[in-house]
């Protein structure tokens, strides 16, 4: 099952990394404000709600990669697990969820740059960061998988720096406030203003930042030793997803009134910044720009792998599933940067971003596929091993089974169903499921057609 055309020049060191520059996206320092709107304080209990979807999502896709390392993981899982049309489905749904995502964070990184250069538009700000994360992908596995890691260390010492001093603010250390205790976090409305069912409400915002975990499975069949490097990356990254949203946010809402909150700026900048923090704002709005271009990034990557994956398996062009001279799925990502940058045109089109908006909030439904179809091909892939007696031969097995599984699973089904039932969220739906069923009812119809021309000769 391992491709020896793959260049495995992705370092443990790497893996871990990719993974987190793909969570800790802009859309965690910007959107952060909109999930307190909703939720208030209770929304730490999403963020650890979703935290808990993200280790067992992990977990399995931990199991399936050390028994079979692969490029595009979980397009091929599901193919031999679930079913091909199933598996083309949801690649190409994954595919086309990167492809509205990605123009997000480049965009984002524009938008941050016109405020600093204010003489060039956002968009050829973004179109210039489209360049640069294009580059990157094309040059040799291991530029992107260095890159990527020193991209991630600066959100990641962002995040550290803000737990130390809003600590210091919460504890009366720094400031003239002196303790603070729970005074801010129940102080406005208590810990869920708007209910619980608000934190069901945001948990499809919240899942949407979580995704990116998942490339670690994209990029098995690239890392060296998998057997060991997978079950490393995949326990540190999300021990640290949690650790790098629960413990800020939970800090966040300690010294900052979830009602200040808001998308016009960093909730992180404007809570230091009302402490007499003014840098706190340009630093913020750095980390933001670095978050943007890593979140872009590892994103096109996943776009590329998924897709060649997609070629592999003759459910799309074949020219898309060649590889360059060092390795690199260079077809695959240049149509990726291509649906990319029609997305951006999009945005120049519309000015209000309402297309733009509308596109990025399928993000939530594409990436829930994506995650249940890793879940359930686990589960079936578990349940034949044992079948055939050979569970003891796995070098790695998701704990728990099969209570782990499925609570991935139905958790995430719980929440489409909240769209479902959701009028604010509920049209995402309709653009959504259709990006799911359209590429099953294409291969049904080319697999139909296939036979039919065999069977008339």
């Amino acid at each position: 099952m391992k491709e020896p055309s793959m260049n495995r020049g992705l370092k443990n060191r790497h893996l871990q990394l990719i993974s987190l520059g793909g969570i800790i996206g802009s859309g965690y320092f910007l959107g952060t404000g909109y999930v307190l709107e909703q939720a208030g304080p209770a929304a730490v209990l999403a963020y650890l709600l979703g935290g808990i979807i993200v280790l067992c999502v992990m977990l399995c896709l931990a199991e399936l990669s050390v028994a079979k390392p692969v490029s595009g993981s979980f397009v091929l899982y599901a193919r031999e697990h679930i079913s091909p049309t199933w598996a083309c489905g949801v690649g190409w749904a994954y595919w086309l969820n990167w492809i509205a995502y990605v123009p997000s964070e480049m965009i984002a990184a524009g938008i941050i740059m016109n405020k600093f250069v204010p003489e060039v538009s956002q968009v050829w700000w973004a179109v210039l960061f489209g360049l640069i994360v294009t580059v990157i992908n094309l040059f040799h596995v291991e530029k992107f998988g260095e890159s990527e890691f020193w991209l991630a260390i600066v959100k990641i010492a962002a995040l550290v720096m803000f737990v130390g001093v809003s600590s210091l603010i919460c504890f009366g250390v720094i400031g003239d406030q002196g303790f603070i205790g729970t005074d801010i976090l129940l102080g406005n409305g208590g810990f869920a203003p708007s209910g619980y069912w608000a934190v069901f409400l945001t948990m499809v915002i919240i899942l949407v930042n979580f995704q990116g975990s998942e490339i670690i499975g994209l990029a098995a069949g690239e890392c060296k030793n998998p057997e060991k490097s997978i079950p490393i990356a995949v326990r540190n990254v999300t021990w640290r997803i949690i650790a790098l949203y629960i413990i800020p946010i939970s800090l966040l809402i300690s010294i900052f009134p979830w009602n200040q909150a808001s998308l016009e700026e960093s909730v992180f900048a404007a809570a230091l910044g009302s402490y007499g923090f003014g840098w706190a704002g340009n630093l913020f709005a750095f980390v933001v720009l670095t978050a943007a271009i890593s979140c872009s990034n590892s994103g096109l990557y996943g776009s590329g792998r998924a897709l060649h994956a997609l070629a592999k398996e003759n459910m799309a062009p074949k020219w898309l599933g060649s590889l360059n001279k060092n390795g690199m799925p260079q077809n695959s990502i240049l149509a990726s940067v291509i649906g990319c940058w029609l997305i951006i045109l999009l945005y120049t089109i519309d000015a209000s971003e309402t297309a733009y908006t509308y596109l990025l909030a399928v993000s939530g439904f594409t990436g829930a596929m994506a995650w249940i179809s890793i879940c359930w091909s686990q589960y079936n892939f578990r349940k034949k091993i044992i079948a055939e007696g050979l569970e003891h031969t796995l070098k790695y097995k998701t704990p728990f089974f099969p209570y782990v599984t499925l609570f991935g699973i139905w958790m995430q089904v719980i929440c489409l169903v909240v769209i479902a039932f959701t009028e604010d969220l509920r049209s995402t739906l309709y653009v959504g499921i259709p990006m799911l069923v359209v590429p099953m009812i294409w291969y049904k119809l080319k697999k139909w057609r296939y036979h039919f021309i065999v069977t008339q000769k």
